[in-house]
């Protein structure tokens, strides 16, 4: 395969042009070291180089004028801004930058295309005046000074390019208007040197000035790399620009027009393969590769071109580890790297005044991948203790002190991380410095792992000293907010470069770094509609119809970039992979490019079409299974020595493999942070509450009076133990308030249900409120003590019939307290475990010894108060008509008991495993 560029110089050294007096201008710097090679390989002997520019260095030095960055822009356009805008009109630098990046923008493509700024400006104006007719007579204030910022522009556009003229700076659409300005000079004094540009495609309005006055004076030759495919069909967006140079240019008139070339016909073979999502892609991508080399194909030349740049990283991580010769064309975003959040985290806790800070953006920070080393002590790293301690204390909010009372040894680092910035912008840049050279010293830099993170650390240092240095220079920056919004702007347009040997192995590159280069193999990702071409994005103050009136680009020229560079790249190509996102989503919609379908309806070229579907190991999951070793038959011993509960049982009825990780292995569940109180917490105060107030009465009957007193003290009480069990949560506000008032509610409400009942004529006697219990159980089968223990909410005597009473917070159905089959009781847990908690209290209550009343025991359910007293009850048949019995007797006690002891003979039995039960 010959490439356009070797092409062009046989061309020249053919027509016996003297290569060295050459001034070469190519699309891009990156095109000019292939230039460099492909010469080397026609020269016999030593000669000197020619002058090698990119259109933009070429630019740039017609001009005299030295380009600067779109943050430095930023900060002049401002100095103007405030030197012709009234004070009282005048937005902060935050507020400007938001509209001003677009203005210079929109400044940019009007200097590029040679607008008359006259024309331009004074058109917005009218639209923006004609589109608030009606409000002539009497406008607003704000309809007065939009209609005044429109009238402003045609100002700020001269005096700012006046501006940057005289302090020898632009942008890159002034340089190309100033470079117009000084061609003739140029001319002049460059009449011996020839310049030859090649693999242009879409010129601007300058350039395309530019090149011809050149041409027109032979100083200057233009290869173009088009194929007669496009070229010769006149509504291919690939050949758009160059069939409009053809006929408008009066050099084509009388010279010919190189090159039309007739590569794109030969033979391919191209592979149009769809694959889901970006991960997917990159994925398939390795696969081609390994493909590739099994089959002793070169990558030398070959290229990877990422439609969507941000598949660089999960590509980097799929490509095989046997290809080692690479090189990345692209900068890896300064932004995608790990210590970019470190600083992201920083300024959302910063950006606004405070003295304490969120529990999850402190653990954010302080569990940084950057952060974490410098916590450790000897062997032990302090965010464990910080994070026991956040759970402990159940602390929301976090200040310094919280932080430096678990460890003292890391004060300095604390008041680095989380010392009030004050919304002071010098203060926050020296915190930031302060944090990297901490860091830095942090890491030992003869480590091999160690490189990377220097690097990157090094890069975020010079990132910080631009920003002190535009701070010191300019001091628009006044809050914490618009220094965000300025390193946000540096930020996108920073990247590490990677160093690699530019002509050897695989060239890994973005669409438009592909330009004048050719590829035997290219490999060309996410080729979808809204990627490739990007589509209907606008970003500018000139509105559709007035860009076409003046001839400036569109979507539809931006399109017919793409459409070029894309075919270009297969052009001379051998072998094509076009991949796409097959996934629907709302930002792509997994539409493949229509370029894909143009290659289609060409019907040049066979395509092969394949769709991947990425192979998902089928996971089994079986069910955990523990026998009952030894060790574990010992351990349940031990347990059951010690007592087992009515919730241990059941929680071995709903999934024995539960009972074995809590009970067995005394494996807890991690305690998280309560951000809103949760059930379990809700449940703990409304018990402790209830125990406060019913304890004094023990023994003694209740009256009216008593709850009254009570109710008086619901507020006090309830906050009490919400302080005590919530520790330092907030319950002033938000969720957590309503959940507090809740609390209140439901005692109230149980109170006055109480009065209500004492009030009928009917006497409550307080037996116990939070009653221990233990007993021994006679299980003959085992031989070792077995005990049940549990502590009842409350016992009471109603009228001379004893209730044994448990509170639930939640709502409970008084069908789960009624029970048909005894077998029941220790298979369905979600039906029954309510049931076998209250039989269990009576049982371990010894309650036919105690007491000679009537016994009944139930729930009081604080979402069910309606309800009342929901009694256990033992029926014997389902449906409304079935006889019920709801006072205990000795008879349905020892149903319950056997069912009991069978249960924990289960449990116990060492030829019956754990098994986990799947929980729907």
């Amino acid at each position: 395969m010959t490439t356009f560029i070797s092409d062009v110089l046989q061309d020249l050294k053919k027509s016996k042009t003297d290569l060295s007096n050459l001034i070469i201008v190519l699309p891009s710097k990156r095109a000019g070291v292939f230039f460099r090679h492909e010469l080397s390989k026609i020269t016999e002997q030593p000669v000197f180089s020619p002058e090698i520019f990119s259109i933009e260095a070429f630019v740039e030095e017609l001009s005299q004028l030295q380009s600067i960055n779109n943050v430095e822009l930023l900060f002049e356009f401002y100095l103007v801004y405030k030197e012709l805008t009234p004070s009282n009109k005048q937005d902060n630098f935050e507020t400007f930058s938001k509209w001003a990046q677009i203005l210079i923008q929109d400044f940019n493509e009007i200097d590029r295309y040679l607008i008359p700024e006259e024309s331009i400006f004074d058109y917005l104006s009218a639209i923006q005046e004609i589109n608030h007719w009606s409000l002539n007579e009497n406008p607003t204030r704000l309809v007065s000074n939009y209609l005044d910022f429109w009238k402003r522009l045609k100002v700020y556009y001269k005096q700012f390019t006046n501006h940057l003229i005289n302090k020898g700076f632009g942008y890159q659409g002034l340089i190309y208007r100033e470079a117009l300005e000084n061609v003739q000079n140029y001319i002049e004094n460059t009449s011996s040197k020839m310049h030859v540009f090649l693999g242009f495609n879409a010129l601007n309005t300058a350039e395309e000035t530019i090149i011809q006055e050149l041409l027109q004076n032979n100083l200057a030759k233009i290869y173009w790399d088009i194929d007669e495919v496009f070229f010769n069909a006149k509504n291919h967006d690939a050949s758009l620009f160059v069939t409009k140079y053809y006929d408008n240019w009066k050099y084509f008139k009388k010279n010919p027009f190189n090159w039309v070339s007739n590569h794109y016909s030969k033979a391919k073979e191209i592979n149009v393969i769809g694959v889901p999502k970006n991960v997917g892609q990159s994925k398939y991508i390795g696969t081609i590769l390994n493909n590739l080399k099994a089959n002793n194909h070169t990558l030398d030349k070959t290229a990877l071109v990422l439609g969507d740049e941000s598949l660089l990283i999960p590509v980097l991580n799929s490509i095989p580890k046997h290809l080692t010769a690479l090189n990345i064309t692209m900068g890896l975003p300064l932004k995608t790297i790990p210590l970019a959040t470190l600083f992201q985290h920083l300024f959302l806790i910063h950006k606004n005044p405070s003295s304490s800070f969120y529990y999850k953006d402190v653990l954010n920070i302080l569990s940084h991948a950057f952060i974490t080393p410098l916590l450790q002590i000897d062997d032990e790293n302090q965010l464990n203790k910080i994070t026991k301690t956040i759970k402990t204390n159940n602390l929301i909010y976090i200040s310094i002190a919280n932080l430096i009372k678990v460890s003292p040894t890391h004060k300095l680092l604390f008041e680095t991380l989380f010392a009030n910035w004050d919304n002071n912008v010098s203060k926050a840049l020296e915190q930031c410095q302060s944090l990297i050279l901490k860091i830095k010293n942090a890491l030992t830099p003869n480590k091999k792992e160690n490189i990377l993170s220097l690097e990157y650390l090094f890069h975020f240092n010079s990132l910080f000293n631009e920003l002190t240095q535009l701070n010191s220079q300019y001091a628009f920056l006044n809050s914490v907010s618009s220094l965000y919004s300025v390193y946000t702007e540096l930020l996108n347009s920073e990247t590490l470069d990677f160093k690699g040997e530019p002509l050897e192995g695989l060239q890994v590159m973005g669409m438009l770094e592909s330009r004048v280069l050719d590829f035997e193999t290219v490999i060309i990702s996410s080729v979808n509609e809204g990627i490739l071409p990007s589509g209907k994005t606008q970003n500018s103050f000139i509105p559709f119809d007035v860009k076409i009136e003046n001839q400036l680009p569109t979507y539809k020229e931006k399109d017919a970039v793409y459409a070029y560079h894309f075919y270009r790249l297969i052009q001379r190509a051998k072998k094509v992979f076009v991949l796409y996102n097959t996934e629907v989503d709302a930002l792509s919609g997994g539409e493949k490019s229509r370029f894909i379908t143009q290659l289609e309806l060409e019907d040049i070229h066979e395509i092969n079409h394949k769709t991947v579907v990425p192979k998902v190991p089928k996971t089994e999951n079986p069910l955990i299974e523990i026998p009952k070793t030894d060790s574990v038959l010992k351990s349940i011993e031990t347990y059951a020595a010690k007592g087992f509960s009515p919730s241990a049982l059941t929680s071995y009825v709903r999934n024995p493999i539960d009972f074995y990780f809590q009970k067995v292995l005394k494996i807890k569940e991690q305690d998280d942070i309560e951000e809103t109180v949760a059930a379990n917490t809700l449940g703990t105060i409304i018990h402790n509450t209830l125990e406060e107030f019913y304890e004094p009465f023990v023994g003694k009957n209740i009256t009216v009076e008593n709850i009254d007193s009570m109710k008086s003290n619901v507020d006090r009480t309830v906050t009490k133990y919400f302080k005590e069990v919530y520790k330092e949560g907030d319950i002033s506000k938000g969720k957590n308030l309503i959940i507090f008032e809740i609390a209140k509610r439901y005692i109230n409400n149980f109170l006055d249900l109480e009065t209500t009942d004492l009030k009928n004529g009917n006497t409550i006697e307080i037996i116990a409120v939070e009653l221990e219990n233990r007993l021994e159980l006679d299980i003959p089968e085992l031989h070792f003590p077995i005990f049940l223990k549990g502590t009842v909410d409350r016992v009471d005597k109603r009228n001379g019939v004893v209730r044994i009473i448990d509170y639930k917070s939640g709502k409970v159905d008084k069908s789960k307290l009624e029970i048909i089959n005894w077998e029941d009781i220790t298979s369905d847990y979600d039906k029954y475990s309510k049931s076998f908690q209250v039989l269990s209290y009576a049982l371990m209550m010894d309650v036919f010894n105690r007491f000679s009343e009537p016994i009944e025991v139930g729930v009081i359910s604080f979402k069910n108060l309606n309800e009342g007293f929901l009694k256990f009850a033992k029926k014997d048949k389902p449906g409304a008509y079935a006889k019920k019995i709801e006072s205990l007797n000795e008879e349905l006690l020892s149903d319950f008991y056997n069912e009991l002891k069978n249960l924990i003979i289960e449990i116990c039995n060492p030829d019956i495993p754990f098994l986990e039960k799947e929980i729907k």
